[in-house]
Order: structure tokens, then sequence, then C-alpha cells
């Protein structure tokens, strides 16, 4: 299973969202996307449909820009996943193209228990815990180069 390029950057874009939250000042497109190197066209269509799924909100005018809509701990990362990617795509992809043999029907069982695991580990997880994460991969890298 491979993260899709989608899901990266709209991780990261919520990464960057989280990161300002509780400021209440809404961060514009243009600055996520330059401090995250993500094209500006793509990252405003991933935040249209980040807010259709209602994990973010967007705020127009001079000063407008891109809000959580929920605190981050409240943003399973399995949903966010689901939003992007649409539910079960994952299993979708391990789907036989033609008649089950022995061969596809063992590959596809592994692969639907892996599904399942893949699927547990981003419910366990939230938008929090990412973002706890990464504060701990910093200080690594910090440390890394005194």
């Amino acid at each position: 299973m491979e993260l899709s390029c989608k899901v990266k950057y709209a991780m990261v874009a919520l990464l960057e969202l989280a990161s300002r939250y509780g400021h209440g000042e809404p961060v514009q497109i243009s600055q996520i996307a330059a401090s995250q190197q993500i094209p500006d066209r793509y990252l405003e269509q991933l935040l249209t449909t980040l807010r259709r799924g209602g994990f973010v909100r967007s705020q127009r005018g001079s000063k407008g820009g891109y809000l959580l809509a929920k605190p981050p701990w409240q943003i399973p990362l399995l949903e966010v996943f689901d939003c992007l990617e649409g539910p079960q795509s994952v299993e979708r992809e391990g789907q036989p193209d033609s008649a089950p043999t022995p061969e596809s029907a063992a590959l596809q069982e592994v692969w639907a228990e892996s599904n399942l695991a893949a699927q547990e580990v981003l419910r366990r997880y939230s938008l929090q815990d990412l973002c706890l994460k990464r504060d701990d991969c910093q200080r690594l890298n910090i440390m890394y180069y005194i």
C-alpha cells in the first residue's frame, strides 16, 4: 500500500493548519503551498475536498484563508483518508479481475487482512497524534544536527 500524493499533500496541509489551531487566524493557500512545496492549484482542490468533508472551513476576504473546522484531536486520519480516496479504496484495488483461482483467493484474503489492519491504524490516530509525531521528529532532527 502506498500513500498517494493526494493524501500526503492533504495531510501535510492539515498539519500546517493544526499547528496554527487556536490562533483564530486563517492560513492562506499560498502560505501553505510555499512552506510545504505543494502546487497552489492542486492544494486549492484538496482544500475544497476537505471543506466538503467537514475538516476545514474557509474564510473569505483579504485576510481570508482556511482553518480547521474541528479540533485536531477530533479528526481521525481514517476519515480524512476516506474523504480523499473514498471508503475502502484500498480494498477495491485488491479485487481480482478474472474468475477466482486458488492463488487469487489466497491473495485476496491476505489483501483484505492487510486492509483491515491499515484501517485500524488510521482509525486509532487523530490529526493531533500526527502533530505530536511530527514534533518528535523535529526534536530528533534538531538533536541530530547539534
